[in-house]
């Protein structure tokens, strides 16, 4: 979690213009839209949401795109391609606050799993004429490549928390999204640890909050889905996993899922490699 908002907006007397409402724009690109329909999922919320923004740019809701700059950029999907390298810096230019949202913006996605692998053996198992493929090596988070002023986690992110940021933004303060574990989501709705009656490896302990403990609520272990929460101590529950019979592949396997290119769960995956 990064730099805060400052306002500099001062409400409007009688006798002067309206105050203009924050422009906010939504750009999507490597990812599946699913964090950008969170926004939409807000539903009776949207409303009011739409009230007091004016949502300038978001291809997945609107046919007409009003150009930057833009208050307030959300920003979903990783740098997959050389042209993504490009366009990522120019919403940054254009964007006053900038935010990624989603495991793909601020991890890398499930698609940065070629981060360890040769890039062009996949093209040619994938793609009938990989000739025609420009693709970078790697794919990287957005902060990778430009200034972020906020992350927000999950796949997809939390709409509640989504809320909250758009707010923040909008009225000048900092977004109040907590450093919580997953852990605490699950004492709180009551569901029984999965590692202390099943045995079953979970990455609660060290994922930040977002999900509300939705797989443990279904007897699984927690796949890591909203990224380690920060200070997050991999590489004791590595060990408590290694305790309980998981071997250096499965332990690799754990740590490098949706967000595993994330730094924290990025060198735990990579500290139980073959050397």
């Amino acid at each position: 979690m990064t730099a805060s908002p400052t306002s500099s907006s001062v409400p409007a007397s009688d006798s002067e213009a309206p105050v203009r409402k924050p422009r906010l724009g939504v750009f999507k690109f490597a990812s599946c839209d699913g964090c950008q329909l969170s926004l939409l999922d807000l539903e009776d919320e949207l409303l009011a949401v739409a009230g007091a923004i004016d949502i300038a740019y978001f291809p997945e809701a609107r046919t007409a795109m009003l150009p930057g700059p833009y208050d307030l950029s959300l920003v979903e999907g990783s740098i997959s391609s050389p042209e993504q390298l490009e366009q990522v810096q120019e919403v940054r230019r254009q964007s006053r606050f900038l935010v990624t949202i989603g495991a793909c913006a601020t991890a890398g996605g499930i698609q940065a799993l070629r981060n360890w692998a040769d890039s062009a053996e996949y093209l040619r198992a994938v793609y009938a004429r990989p000739e025609y493929i420009r693709t970078l090596e790697t794919s990287t988070p957005i902060a990778a490549h430009v200034r972020v002023d906020f992350e927000l986690r999950g796949c997809p992110i939390s709409k509640e928390q989504l809320l909250e940021v758009i707010t923040a933004f909008a009225v000048g303060r900092r977004p109040n999204v907590k450093d919580e574990s997953v852990c605490l989501e699950c004492k709180r709705r009551g569901t029984v640890c999965v590692v202390v009656a099943r045995g079953m490896p979970c990455l609660g302990p060290v994922t930040h909050a977002g999900c509300g403990a939705l797989c443990p609520a279904y007897d699984r272990g927690c796949y890591g889905c909203f990224g380690p929460r920060e200070r997050a101590n991999t590489g004791s529950l590595a060990g408590r996993f290694r305790e309980g019979g998981a071997g250096e592949p499965e332990l690799v396997r754990l740590f490098r899922g949706f967000t595993g290119y994330a730094e924290a769960f990025r060198k735990e995956s990579e500290a139980h490699e073959p050397q």
